[in-house]
């Protein structure tokens, strides 16, 4: 079996403790594994500082803005003091404004709706879909993809620079790709909006976790994140920047705590005071328990310290791709070169492999948990791989034959709580699934490839089964 020299001899800082570091999951050729979660750039697991937290908090819940009580007043000052922790976390000027929302795709939705009429926006193809959609409704220009961040820029120049007549204009830009893990130049594109009198949002759900994120430092409008990327369960996202166009705009959801006075008319109709604060984004009863554990992760990632996270984070990018380089099959995407900086996400195809195959041998065969598909990125998917994204290759079958194009690929991520071995054991299992061949039969279920369950080909349990009778 091959394998990879350990990396713990590189002196680097140990993980955070992380949720999930122990559980341990069942292979289809016998026996059990610790799970490797390398899936982070779709969800990281929680921090267990963050579930700490949230566990001391919880016999205290409470409504928030809503009572009189100690322990709705509790919550409620939880609850705002967890918009100042975000606001200190990402660098916000005095006036900027925190909204919370569900999530990246909330937030950006969020000011999609709140765009003055006749706003232009520019768009990157490269984008995720939460920032590539939501601005179906306005005067969209998507841009193509860039193959350098010098391009980038200068494609945005000469796109602002065309735009006529000059009215409101949004520039949307990420600030690392959730395909690639490549890093964006939003200091460069935000001068550029800046210079040509548009405003600019930072898509950070893919930065923030892996790098400090300062609206300040990087002179952009906003920035919108979500709390389950940050290593924060319960669903939360947030919405941070100028306070303006959020205060001018019809309220994302009408209802209880966007308002501040409703009165019936004597005509029989209703007006409605809103609020300009961030409340009036925010209405219905909000979800404390993700802001705090939001906030949780803030002071987290903070207190152990960016420049540990990062270095830490690039260590194991280095053992994924100097063990990935010993393997010619092997492709990894990219569309800044193999030397532009990147967090920890790397998608590849793999010659002759159909990448639901290869994933899902991952899972059953390593136990090992990655992504394989197209990652709600489809135009970015289709530049780097020139393919049609709408394709499905059959389990089993290669998706494309040695040298063809491919039509799908696998994504491996990883970030502050990821042990070495995860990684180490990743690299080995590519390079023995290459090399051997997967050792199990799998098909197709429902679009996806699974291991052939047929009688007498699983492990005789399973998580929260039991043996069948006669087994």
């Amino acid at each position: 079996m091959s394998a990879v020299a350990p990396a713990s001899a590189t002196a680097v800082a140990a993980p955070l403790p992380v949720l999930g570091r122990d559980v341990t999951v069942p292979l289809v050729t016998g026996g059990e594994v610790t799970y490797a979660a390398l899936d982070y750039a779709a969800s990281a697991p929680a921090l267990q500082r963050v579930w700490d937290d949230v566990a001391a908090y919880a016999p205290y819940y409470g409504s928030v803005h809503r009572g009189a009580g100690y322990l709705s007043q509790l919550s409620t000052d939880l609850f705002e003091n967890a918009r100042e922790t975000v606001a200190g976390f990402l660098g916000c000027r005095d006036d900027d404004q925190v909204v919370f929302t569900r999530s990246t795709t909330d937030s950006l939705n969020l000011l999609a709706a709140a765009l003055p009429a006749g706003s232009r926006v520019f768009v990157f193809e490269t984008e995720h879909h939460a920032s590539l959609l939501p601005w179906r409704e306005a005067d969209v220009t998507y841009l193509d993809a860039p193959r350098t961040p010098a391009q980038a820029v200068e494609t945005l120049e000469r796109a602002l620079a065309a735009r006529e007549p000059y009215g409101p204009a949004l520039v949307c830009v990420t600030g690392a790709s959730n395909v690639t893990g490549e890093l964006w130049p939003v200091r460069e594109l935000a001068a550029a909006a800046h210079a040509h009198g548009a405003r600019i949002v930072l898509d950070a759900a893919q930065l923030a976790p892996h790098h400090p994120v300062s609206v300040t430092d990087l002179d952009v409008d906003w920035v919108a994140f979500s709390g389950h990327k940050l290593y924060a369960p319960f669903g939360s996202g947030v919405l941070a920047g100028r306070a303006d166009w959020l205060r001018e705009a019809e309220p994302y959801l009408a209802g209880g705590g966007a308002s501040r006075r409703v009165s019936r008319r004597a005509d029989g109709g209703v007006d409605v005071e809103w609020h300009d604060s961030a409340a009036r984004h925010e209405a219905g009863s909000p979800n404390v328990i993700g802001a705090y554990a939001v906030a949780s992760a803030c002071k987290a990632l903070t207190e152990a310290g960016f420049d540990t996270l990062v270095a830490r984070e690039e260590h194991l990018i280095r053992t994924v791709r100097e063990g990935l380089a010993d393997v010619p099959e092997v492709r990894i995407l990219s569309l800044f070169g193999d030397d532009a900086p990147r967090v920890g996400v790397l998608s590849f195809v793999v010659d002759g492999w159909n990448s639901s195959h290869f994933a899902a041998a991952l899972s059953a065969e390593y136990g090992i948990g990655v992504r394989d598909g197209l990652f709600c990125a489809h135009p970015l998917l289709r530049t780097l791989l020139g393919s049609d994204p709408q394709a499905q290759g059959e389990c089993g079958a290669p998706e494309a034959a040695p040298g063809e194009k491919s039509l799908n690929a696998v994504r491996v991520s990883f970030g502050a709580g990821t042990p070495d071995e995860h990684v180490e054991r990743f690299v080995n299992a590519v390079r023995d699934l290459v090399s051997d061949g997967a050792r199990w039969s799998y098909r197709t279920v429902d679009g996806r490839c699974v291991p052939d369950t047929a009688p007498g080909t699983v492990p005789d349990t399973a998580p929260g089964t039991a043996p069948a009778a006669g087994v």
